[in-house]
């Protein structure tokens, strides 16, 4: 796994890819693909309104997609990137999954697992680590939201 800056952006924007066509749903525009030696092998958006199911988020159904990709569920050697940080149910499903590394885009006051909202990886769990690396991209992932959010706003009223 690459930790370089350059590498998180490229593939950070792929995220943002996922999150524009959620936008375009009329899902919150949340996004993630996971990476694998240098190519992504799940990408996905969230289809809570679609599937009606408030547990399809982007994370989970990349995850997901991740696992049937490879035919397994664990999946070492591999980082996901989302354009917002993590719920605690999402983060869960990382650590589930033996995911690596984590890299996300804007905070997520609501609902944020990584410390906005609570922290569950300051908890040191006993056989799994998570890399965590957070602000990729932040400011167009938390643009992308703030028009989601305006446009919905101007419908609604």
């Amino acid at each position: 796994m690459d930790n370089d800056k350059a590498l998180d952006e490229r593939w950070m924007r792929e995220a943002l890819k996922e999150a524009k066509k959620a936008f375009l749903e009329g899902e919150v525009p949340v996004g993630a693909v996971i990476v694998s030696q240098g190519e992504i092998i799940a990408r996905g958006h969230n289809q809570v309104e679609l599937l009606q199911d408030a547990t399809a988020h982007a994370e989970m159904i990349t995850l997901g997609a991740a696992a049937a990709a490879m035919g397994n569920w664990r999946l070492a050697e591999m980082t996901l990137y989302c354009t917002l940080e993590p719920c605690v149910m999402c983060a869960g499903a990382m650590l589930l999954s033996r995911l690596p590394r984590l890299v996300w885009g804007c905070p997520d006051l609501r609902h944020g697992a990584n410390g906005s909202w609570v922290d569950i990886f300051t908890k040191k769990h006993p056989m799994h680590t998570l890399e965590i690396t957070s602000g990729i991209l932040a400011s167009e992932c938390a643009a992308l939201m703030r028009e989601f959010f305006h446009v919905r706003r101007e419908q609604d009223s």
